[in-house]
């Protein structure tokens, strides 16, 4: 068996016996143990605890054992929803935008979502796959150790089903845990902008069947906005998929709030994404549910956009996680320590909270919570190793600058 001793680890955060989803005032409870130890056994946190415990707890100490004075240790971040796979980046509309042209503007140029799927699919399935791995391992770096990535870049029956076959070639490759997430019913592809009904018949009747028959998908999501996908439609296409086997996890209130929250509530969706836009109604809903709201502010930031009503939510004793929404288009970044200083900065949370809904509440998001999301034993060590810091508050505080020494995936530095 392969054991490896991290010690003299200045401060060992997000402790904890056993899972919970944290809200309300839990969410700002941090667990953590100074001047502390970590026992890794062939991948998994096998014992942890306070220097002064180190030799009556392990009394024979493994040869291998590095010593990490002055560093802070902590699970790594779960990304729990981005749009990894796509085929090029879209800076010219990042200029129509600096420019004042509308979304509709930029739409007309042959702009937004329908950009990404005629690039798409253009491009091989290695093509996806390779720039798509390159990301992942460039996000490994910031400190994420696990993420969600969904299709929705197709708008084809060919391309939602490439996209997710190339997420499939990512689960098997990677280091990392992925989860993925169908997402057909991202937009309405021009064929059928005068025939929704169509565009539904075919994500139920042609992708659903071959997605579930490859076991392409662990979850179903729908882009249920003002334009896109009403709430009745989004609860026609996610029975479907639900039918399948497929869980929900869907884009709701980024823009209006149409019913939304109230139909993903009843379809007992996993979580709800993006919430920039919450009746005082929504949150209650939400507040009385077992369904995550996942907060991207890094879609809001570069959208200028208003800000989740992250300490909303949070007071009103909402279970909420954070992710990075990476994309071309709206996120084109999946550095989560920025994330995590947004929500901070711009959305008053604390450094608790932040790294809590980051890393366990989100790991529920991915329902990844007995792997990951916490130092727990028995679960992977998957670990985020800080520079030299004077305290945890200083990871959002100093937004730009690098605080991650080295990050370690399965017991291994990466």
């Amino acid at each position: 068996m392969a054991s490896l001793l991290i010690k003299n680890i200045k401060q060992l955060v997000n402790v904890r016996v056993q899972n919970e989803l944290l809200r309300g005032a839990a969410l700002a409870e941090m667990p953590v143990i100074e001047d502390a130890y970590v026992l890794i056994e062939d991948g998994i946190i096998a014992d942890y605890g306070a220097m002064y415990e180190l030799e009556l707890k392990v009394p024979h100490l493994p040869k291998d054992n590095i010593d990490v004075h002055g560093q802070f240790v902590l699970p790594t971040w779960c990304d729990s929803h981005t749009h990894i796979v796509f085929a090029k980046t879209r800076e010219e509309e990042f200029i129509y935008k600096l420019q004042g042209l509308s979304y509709a503007e930029i739409a007309a140029k042959g702009g937004g979502i329908l950009n990404s799927a005629n690039k798409l699919n253009q491009a091989t399935e290695d093509e996806l796959f390779n720039s798509a791995y390159k990301r992942i391992q460039d996000t490994i770096k910031l400190g994420t150790g696990a993420m969600e990535i969904k299709s929705g870049y197709g708008l084809t029956v060919e391309g939602e089903l490439k996209m997710l076959r190339v997420i499939k070639r990512l689960k098997e490759k990677c280091s990392i845990p992925i989860k993925a997430t169908f997402l057909g019913a991202h937009t309405y592809p021009i064929a059928f902008k005068e025939n929704h009904q169509g565009y539904i018949d075919s994500i139920i009747n042609e992708m659903l069947p071959v997605i579930a028959n490859e076991k392409l998908a662990d979850y179903i999501d729908c882009f249920c906005e003002t334009g896109f996908f009403s709430a009745a439609e989004m609860e026609t296409i996610v029975n479907a998929g639900i039918g399948f086997g497929l869980k929900p996890k869907l884009h709701i209130n980024q823009l209006n709030s149409i019913g939304g929250i109230e139909s993903a509530i009843k379809l007992n969706a996993l979580s709800v994404d993006h919430l920039e836009t919450m009746t005082d109604a929504d949150v209650k809903l939400l507040s009385n549910s077992n369904t995550i709201g996942t907060l991207l502010p890094t879609a809001a930031f570069f959208l200028r956009m208003p800000f989740q009503p992250a300490r909303q939510l949070i007071d009103s004793n909402c279970a909420i996680a954070l992710a990075t929404d990476f994309n071309p288009g709206s996120s084109p970044s999946g550095n989560m320590n920025f994330v995590i200083a947004l929500s901070c900065i711009q959305m008053k949370m604390l450094p608790e909270e932040a790294i809590n809904a980051a890393t366990i509440n989100a790991a529920y998001a991915m329902e990844l919570q007995n792997e990951l999301g916490s130092i727990t034993i028995g679960k992977k060590a998957n670990l985020i190793f800080t520079k030299p810091i004077p305290s945890l508050a200083y990871l959002p505080y100093s937004f730009g600058e690098n605080c991650i020494d080295k990050v370690m995936i399965n017991g291994e530095f990466f």
